[in-house]
């Protein structure tokens, strides 16, 4: 084929000293002698060849400018079945496309960087363009004045990574920005610890006052500016006239204990590096006496009890009465109840909360969570009430216990123990089912449902909504016949598969008897003395 017009023809220079014009052409499938070549020509005032050769694809040529600024060139592509030309007309000082700047260094403070860099020197004015990346991904650009060969970019986080790159352009004629600099990556200086920790507590009562022990973690406004080095705990009474004390603890504890007698006390947690302290975290432990006084306020002298909450697919559902008087609300849980080191968890929540689904990984089916929800106002926190709930309730472990069975002809009446409720169990029990079955043949009882077993075979059962209930009678039996029972507990999770039964044999009618006799034996009787006598 002939050559195609030449595209993307342009000329640049980088130094002010010497032009690179590049061009793209298309395949000629000409190859050999018969390839395409090229002539580039200046045209301004007596035609001079400046290069000629070949090329495919991607051409380029470069001369020396001299002293002529303003140049009219044409590039010829030309092979044995035809050329093209293309033509570009320029000044010099409009096509400056600068060498990329290099060695790049920095100056750094706890919120400010500023960059300093080195470019070829030439006879254009240069600005330059700054790239900052941040941690999330945000970039910023700053440009500095003309010839100017740094800049300062401010607003920065305290020791936090950054990443920056230089572009300089052409100040007056702008034509194209530079490549890059290689990138420089830098740490800004450690600052003050910025926001308060999150700190909770956990009060024993002992002999002459309580274990309190400390909580405290990172929140999302807590910004640490450096690398933490240590805690410090400070605790003091109220009451003036007290000297207070402290401890300081390594940056890799989030928790620790200290005891207290029954007044009320002020306790600081702050977070250290090594600029400063953090703002302090306050926490007041009222008097031993305060809680129950205030509590008694609200609800008189009734005593908190556990109120059952409900598992969700997200976790477990907590809803409590607001108080207009608290600023915030706080519940807390162990993560592992069962253990001694059980991983005491708590979350806080707004003053106009009054629900929440409280989530956690450790949460498994079949294990009761306590919850405690506190209203906190002034740094003081008060127990408010107490939740208990499964992620997920499973059928208890063990079934009833059946003590006592009383029959009759017609009825049997079963009376089993207390159901042992603790806190090892799957499930809160939600009451008992009675199943009863003849051995012999299907049930069908007056006042039941079916309940039909894996082998197909159908029960009689009751349910006894009432897990306070110990005794059920199941009637309409019929006399002189064995039977199969089975008393069964059942949590929100329902029952475990029945195994074993209990078998009973119900008596003779004793009415029945009486009946035959009054009608059978003395009328049979009365007829053999008739007879007797008779004879007689």
């Amino acid at each position: 084929e002939p050559p195609d017009t030449p595209e993307d023809f342009s000329c640049q220079t980088q130094d002010m000293k010497r032009v690179t014009c590049t061009w793209r052409v298309g395949e000629t499938y000409l190859y050999g002698d018969n390839s395409l070549r090229y002539t580039l020509s200046e045209m301004s005032s007596q035609k001079t060849t400046l290069c000629k050769g070949s090329c495919s694809k991607q051409c380029s040529c470069s001369w020396d400018i001299g002293q002529q600024w303003i140049w009219n060139v044409t590039v010829t592509m030309e092979n044995p079945l035809g050329k093209k030309t293309a033509t570009y007309v320029f000044d010099v000082n409009h096509r400056m496309y600068p060498t990329a700047p290099f060695q790049v260094w920095e100056d750094c403070t706890d919120t400010e960087i500023t960059l300093h860099w080195n470019y070829e020197k030439n006879e254009i004015e240069l600005f330059c363009q700054t790239e900052v990346f941040h941690p999330d991904g945000k970039v910023e650009l700053h440009n500095s004045s003309v010839n100017s060969r740094h800049v300062t970019v401010r607003g920065l986080q305290p020791y936090t990574q950054y990443m920056a790159r230089v572009r300089c352009g052409a100040a007056k004629h702008f034509w194209r920005w530079s490549n890059w600099s290689q990138p420089l990556t830098t740490t800004t200086k450690e600052g003050a610890p910025s926001g308060k920790l999150d700190i909770w507590r956990e009060i024993t009562p002992v002999l002459g006052g309580r274990n309190v022990t400390l909580f405290w973690k990172r929140t999302p406004s807590f910004q640490a500016n450096g690398r933490i080095i240590l805690y410090e705990v400070t605790w003091e009474k109220i009451e003036a006239g007290s000297k207070p004390g402290n401890i300081s603890l390594s940056s890799v504890c989030n928790s620790t204990r200290i005891f207290i007698d029954n007044h009320s006390y002020r306790i600081s947690i702050m977070a250290k590096n090594k600029v400063n302290f953090s703002p302090p975290s306050v926490l007041i432990i009222p008097r031993a006496t305060d809680n129950k006084i205030l509590f008694c306020s609200f609800l008189g002298t009734e005593e908190l009890k556990e109120g059952q909450v409900n598992g969700t697919d997200d976790g477990i559902f907590i809803s409590w009465e607001p108080r207009s008087i608290y600023d915030s609300y706080i519940i807390d849980w162990c993560n592992f109840p069962r253990l001694q080191l059980c991983d005491l968890q708590w979350k806080r929540f707004g003053p106009y909360t009054s629900s929440a689904v409280i989530s956690s990984a450790a949460f498994v089916a079949g294990v009761r969570y306590k919850f405690h929800i506190y209203g906190s106002f002034a740094d003081k926190a008060f127990l408010l009430e107490k939740k208990i709930g499964y992620l997920r309730e499973l059928p208890p472990h063990l079934d009833p216990i059946v003590k006592k069975v009383d029959l009759t002809y017609n009825s049997v009446t079963l009376s089993w123990d207390s159901y042992l409720t603790n806190e090892s169990e799957a499930g809160f029990i939600r009451g008992y089912h009675v199943y009863v079955s003849p051995v012999q043949g299907n049930c069908n009882l007056k006042g039941s449902k079916k309940h039909i077993l894996s082998g197909e075979s159908e029960l009689c059962k009751y349910t006894i909504e009432n897990p306070e209930e110990k005794r059920y009678t199941v009637k309409h039996l019929m006399p002189n016949t064995k039977y199969k029972v089975v008393v069964k507990a059942f949590t929100g999770g329902g029952e475990t598969p029945i195994v074993y039964f209990r078998y009973i044999d119900t008596p003779y009618n004793s009415n029945m008897l009486y009946l035959v006799f009054l009608l059978v034996i003395v009328p049979t009787l009365v007829a053999a003395i008739c007879h007797w006598k008779m004879n007689w």
